[in-house]
């Protein structure tokens, strides 16, 4: 498969059909409304500051909206010292792309993840390098807020190999990610996932990864943001792979409506997780 003719027809297909709105479905921001909401309010404000997916494990419980693009990308190092081996692994680019396609509750979403892992071994350095699966799928934006009952989102995801060997898994791993979030005041918000993904253990075999996180957002000011998240990954049916636990948390600045940066650090919290991660980026909204 030609790998960059695959990739620039996805590009060219999603920014095409973004271009092309459907007749009667601006005003509809969910496909859904709770039993007894009023309409299908919600979705993306385009006149407010965009809301991105980074730099938090947890998604945005938004789409992007109708014929906006929006490309998240940024640099993460990953420190991990276990019985005197230790891993040094790097994330560079991490770029996401999120269009919004036929109306303003559905987006189309690719991603790939360059990285560089450097791991020492009784003094020995290796390191390896390569672009891990690249990532598609898309957010349905649910419904909205309703008092107590969340604003939702599910996003069909996969990780499809793309021929690098040293990070990629090598087989097509599917996946859905379902989010719910709430709005408790112009202060604080909240939001949690439920992941379940296809991953392939060190032997070889396939199982099921679980993903859960819990994330409080706060608006330090009208520019300020910063967030406190808990995450774990949760293997089943897996020879190797053992539940990886994280605490983390980070600051967004808003340079305007439709450009942030982000920094965020996290610690592992058990033996299985990586002692540290830290990193940067930026998302900008068209």
């Amino acid at each position: 498969m030609d790998t960059k003719k695959y990739l620039s027809g996805l590009f060219f297909l999603a920014v095409a059909t973004a271009a092309c709105p459907v007749m009667g479905e601006h005003s509809r921001g969910t496909l859904l409304q709770w039993s007894y909401g009023t309409s299908f309010s919600g979705g993306p404000d385009l006149s407010e500051p965009l809301v991105t997916d980074r730099p938090d494990f947890t998604e945005a419980s938004t789409t992007v909206g109708l014929g906006v693009a929006q490309l998240e990308f940024g640099y993460t190092y990953i420190h991990d010292n276990s019985g005197g081996d230790s891993s040094h692994t790097q994330s560079f680019g991490e770029p996401l792309l999120r269009v919004g396609i036929f109306a303003e509750w559905l987006e189309f979403r690719i991603a790939v993840f360059p990285t560089s892992d450097r791991t020492i071994t009784q003094g020995i350095s290796e390191t390896t390098a390569g672009v891990d699966e690249l990532y598609l799928g898309f957010k349905i934006a649910l419904t909205p807020q309703e008092g107590l009952l969340p604003e939702m989102a599910l996003i069909p995801q996969m990780n499809v190999p793309i021929g690098s060997n040293a990070p990629s898994s090598g087989s097509v791993e599917p996946g859905v990610n379902w989010i719910y979030a709430w709005e408790i005041n112009d202060f604080l918000s909240t939001a949690g996932s439920t992941q379940g993904n296809r991953r392939i253990d060190d032997t070889g075999d396939a199982y099921l990864e679980m993903a859960q996180s819990w994330t409080v957002g706060y608006s330090l000011s009208e520019k300020w943001g910063a967030y406190t998240e808990w995450f774990a990954l949760i293997p089943s049916g897996a020879d190797t792979a053992r539940t990886e636990s994280y605490a983390n948390g980070g600051l967004t600045y808003l340079l305007s409506n439709n450009v942030q940066f982000d920094i965020r650090a996290g610690w592992g919290l058990n033996e299985a997780a990586a002692d540290f991660f830290t990193g940067t980026g930026f998302s900008i909204r068209h």
